[in-house]
């Protein structure tokens, strides 16, 4: 009657409320989920989501199917995973992290180094600030920033990033120095939106300046620092990528409050597959040279 893709497609739309949402995190086209919508609900022979000005709903029979779908995703998850652990070939090892951190690994021979020691493996690193999920087979293992908040995720702290408010020295000289947080009301400031919204910086901004003027936000690191270089405002940064920035200049910090612990993490039926375990056994052994990759 239908197949995985047709209820993957369905999930996004049921989760993310609309389909220019859902395909932008399938990375397909509006189109495509549009599309493969349609067929589901011919294949089925009813309505399953329903359209209202904003968006998609589900029916009272989307609403009722929803759970038995995610029972489906969660048994191909599993599915995926027992295969990904009973292939013992080396191949590739697939690690999602932000930008700014994958941008920090690829200035150095940290992955070569792990390649060197282990023929036949590679890294093939996904740069995104958007969260891939390990359990539905996206990623192998995530180099993330913050707390995990992922239930079914194993792995260990190996880093802690400091951050500093920065702004370029254009902006400065036309508005001005800052002596303490307290100035930041009367200052521009980029905010922090999409995926990194809820970042601890982006609270501890908001918390800090809740009168200062946005005047623009990113939903990446990388977006942040360029629109702080370009002069519009100021924004907390991570201090190893805002350091290579000869236009920059750091106005307050560190701040220990903004303190951001990476983190190396997978999914426990991933942790013992050979080529995952190479490459937290290569982070371990090496830990020393990754939090200088990572903090300095």
């Amino acid at each position: 009657m239908f197949d995985w893709d047709d209820l993957r497609h369905f999930l996004a739309v049921a989760r993310q409320g609309s389909t220019i949402a859902a395909a932008k995190s399938l990375r397909l086209s509006q189109s495509t989920v549009h599309r493969r919508l349609a067929e589901l609900e011919k294949r089925i022979g009813r309505h399953i989501v329903v359209r209202h000005a904003t968006g998609y709903r589900l029916t009272e029979f989307g609403a009722e199917l929803r759970p038995l779908v995610e029972q489906v995703e969660k048994a191909v998850g599993a599915i995926e995973r027992y295969l990904a652990a009973a292939d013992e070939k080396p191949g590739a090892v697939r690690v999602t992290c932000s930008e700014s951190i994958g941008y920090r690994l690829v200035q150095t021979r940290l992955l070569e180094t792990f390649q060197d020691r282990h023929p036949g493996m590679r890294v093939e690193l996904v740069m995104s600030d958007h969260f891939l999920d390990i359990a539905k087979g996206e990623a192998d293992v995530a180099i993330r920033a913050g707390i995990p908040n992922e239930e079914t995720l194993v792995g260990r702290k190996i880093a802690d990033v400091p951050w500093a408010l920065y702004g370029s020295r254009a902006y400065l000289e036309r508005n001005g120095r800052i002596t303490g947080i307290e100035d930041l009301a009367t200052h521009a400031v980029i905010g922090f939106d999409g995926d990194i919204k809820d970042h601890h910086a982006a609270k501890w901004l908001r918390s800090v300046a809740p009168s200062a003027r946005v005047v623009a936000s990113s939903d990446t690191v990388p977006g942040l620092l360029m629109s702080v270089k370009s002069g519009a405002g100021l924004a907390p940064l991570p201090m190893p990528l805002a350091a290579r920035e000869v236009d920059l200049e750091r106005v307050l910090g560190p701040l220990p409050v903004l303190y951001s612990p990476i983190y190396l993490l997978t999914h426990p039926d991933l942790r013992h597959v050979p080529r995952v375990s190479a490459f937290f056994d290569f982070i371990v052994t090496d830990i020393e040279q990754v939090r200088s990759v990572l903090t300095g």
